[in-house]
């Protein structure tokens, strides 16, 4: 007798529900719902990354059309607010917000290291999922769930105020300082839940540490701290 075929894996139900749930229409092709909540530390062959990066320039269209039908602002000012809806940051606060995180197929090592609460993760998920919702169902319909699910912060005031490192940067040069000076004290957990800790310093004025899980938002968060401090 030959070898016995290999099953492949199948949607769970409860995962199924949850994607249907969203408005994202049937699920009809299995595998492809299932390889965007697949996360590389399952060695499966196929994870999200692929996904992910379609999901990425979908939203980010949906998203700068959107605001220049609504807004009348500059160039630069619409950047700001692109760059804003679309973060990893904003991606993984969705995705907690409709539930993502309990539906995410991690590797035992990586939900014990805790990926399901990592912005990461959750940013690169939640973009896969629109990203197989494009290639099931096309680019309206993806338009119409991106514009259900992030209509409370288009709504609201994300990336209208200013970047925290733009800020520091703005009151240093007016207040005569030397430029900030940011350094990387700290890099630790895996690749897959890194946690980075970052120093900025204004020569004459002070330093402050914060945390995040890229250096970016470390970044972002150490100069927003500074800013609290002594801005």
């Amino acid at each position: 007798m030959g070898e016995p075929l290999s099953r492949q894996p199948e949607l769970a139900p409860e995962a199924r529900a949850f994607i249907e749930g969203l408005g994202a229409g049937k699920v009809d092709d299995e595998l492809l719902w299932l390889e965007a909540l697949t996360h590389g530390s399952t060695g499966s062959e196929r994870d999200y990354q692929r996904l992910e990066f379609l999901g990425d320039r979908v939203l980010g269209l949906v998203i700068a059309e959107w605001l220049y039908e609504r807004e009348d602002d500059s160039e630069g000012k619409l950047s700001q607010r692109l760059n804003a809806l679309v973060s990893r940051q904003m991606c993984s606060k969705i995705a907690r917000r409709i539930g993502l995180p309990q539906h995410i197929r991690l590797g035992a090592q990586a939900r014990a290291d805790g990926g399901t609460d990592s912005d990461n993760i959750l940013g690169d998920v939640m973009e896969a999922l629109l990203g197989a919702h494009f290639v099931e169902h096309g680019f309206d319909p993806t338009r119409a769930l991106v514009r259900r699910l992030w209509d409370e912060e288009v709504s609201g005031s994300a990336g209208h105020r200013k970047h925290p490192k733009s800020a520091l940067q703005e009151w240093a040069a007016g207040s005569g300082h030397k430029m900030p000076e940011y350094r990387v004290v700290e890099r630790s957990g895996p690749d897959h839940a890194a946690r980075f800790t970052v120093a900025v310093a204004v020569k004459g004025v002070g330093e402050i540490e914060a945390e995040g899980t890229s250096k970016a938002e470390a970044q972002r968060r150490a100069a927003a701290a500074f800013m609290e401090r002594f801005g």
